[in-house]
């Protein structure tokens, strides 16, 4: 909350002293003076790339996929939690968890084709057809064939794990007959809709981008941003992989909640924090960096698994070792999609609302 309210009153700063550069005539000897003493400069800041902050993104149609999954996704993760903190969700039926989560997925499957149709088209894409198509398809696709093959392991070795094929077929015929037609639906909606539009119009030609600091690189800032949003969920995924892999009674849902809500809070807040120096080192190249910084949240939580199989996981043979690291990549790779998505949309939401209170020429 300290960088949070540090934040606000230096933005303020800023476009308190932005608005009077443009209300004081520069050509007037002594105002441009006391401009130089207050240290107010009209080529520095975040304000000299307004031309290029609305820039459409490199790859803005896989962008624009993995931001409508994000979406879905921290839909259903909320909905899920809500529906086990009023109890709807037994700790000791473990089969509840996971057929809640389809239904909620092919229930709530408008909302992840809508944000992508809106999100693309704020992008100009032209290629709408595939964003309609991939969608559905892209990382619902993955995450089912990763399940599959891991779950051939289970059939390999005759466990009573493993999911029979009919409920297989059962979850593809829902997936295709209710899922994607509502995921069209979404999409259909989402483009009919009238384009967000920027606050600021975007230059012909891109600005040079110069040098920036070592930690604002790619591989510092996302280090740094997606350690943050980890520490606030470290205790509870401990006791989440034990339920899961030592087939424990998870009951803290209260707990969860709460960890849940500081997650997407911290993810937010440090994802504006990066943007906001990004900018100020005239970097508009927000949008892939706000994703993949907050993303690298999953890339924490698949080190702990890997240093929990090291020290704490005993497995025996090579199908458990492949089923436990399959499981867990699995696990990372969807929270890598929700967290940064979540830094995605706070740092565009961030961004429109600076550019807003500023007057630009």
């Amino acid at each position: 909350m300290t960088v949070v309210s540090i934040l606000v009153r230096t933005l303020k700063k800023d476009i308190a002293r932005y608005n009077r550069l443009d209300q004081i005539n520069l050509d007037d000897f002594g105002a441009a003076s006391a401009l130089e003493e207050d240290g107010v400069q009209e080529d520095s800041g975040w304000k000299l790339v307004h031309g290029d902050v609305f820039r459409t993104p490199s790859r803005p149609l896989l962008l624009s996929v993995l931001l409508g999954n994000g979406a879905h996704l921290f839909v259903i993760t909320a909905c899920t939690i809500v529906f086990a903190l009023f109890g709807f969700l037994s700790p000791s039926n473990r089969g509840s968890l996971g057929t809640i989560m389809i239904l909620l997925y092919t229930v709530l499957s408008f909302v992840g084709g809508y944000v992508s149709a809106r999100v693309y088209k704020s992008f100009q894409g032209e290629q709408w057809k595939l964003n309609i198509v991939l969608t559905p398809t892209l990382i619902p696709g993955i995450t089912f064939s990763s399940f599959f093959f891991l779950d051939l392991f289970l059939w390999a070795k005759k466990s009573s794990g493993a999911v029979p094929f009919t409920t297989m077929l059962v979850i593809i015929g829902i997936w295709f007959v209710i899922s994607i037609p509502l995921s069209l639906a979404g999409s259909w909606f989402g483009f009919r809709s009238v384009a967000i539009e920027a606050p600021v119009r975007t230059n012909q030609i891109p600005r040079q981008i110069p040098p920036v600091s070592t930690w604002l690189k790619p591989a510092p800032s996302m280090l740094i941003v997606g350690l943050l949003p980890f520490g606030a969920i470290f205790v509870e995924l401990y006791f989440i992989m034990s339920s899961i892999w030592f087939s424990m009674i998870y009951y803290m849902f209260g707990f969860l909640f709460l960890c849940y809500i500081l997650m997407v809070i911290v993810c937010a807040a440090v994802t504006i924090l990066m943007t906001y120096f990004l900018l100020c080192a005239e970097n508009y190249n927000w949008q892939w960096r706000s994703f993949m910084a907050a993303g690298m949240t999953g890339g924490y939580i698949f080190l702990n698994c890997l240093f929990n199989l090291i020290t704490k996981v005993r497995l025996g043979g090579l199908a458990g070792v492949v089923l436990y690291l399959g499981y867990s990549a699995l696990i990372s790779m969807l929270f890598f999609v929700l967290c940064g998505s979540i830094g995605y949309f706070a740092s565009w939401w961030f961004v429109q609302r600076i550019y807003k209170s500023i007057k630009i020429d």
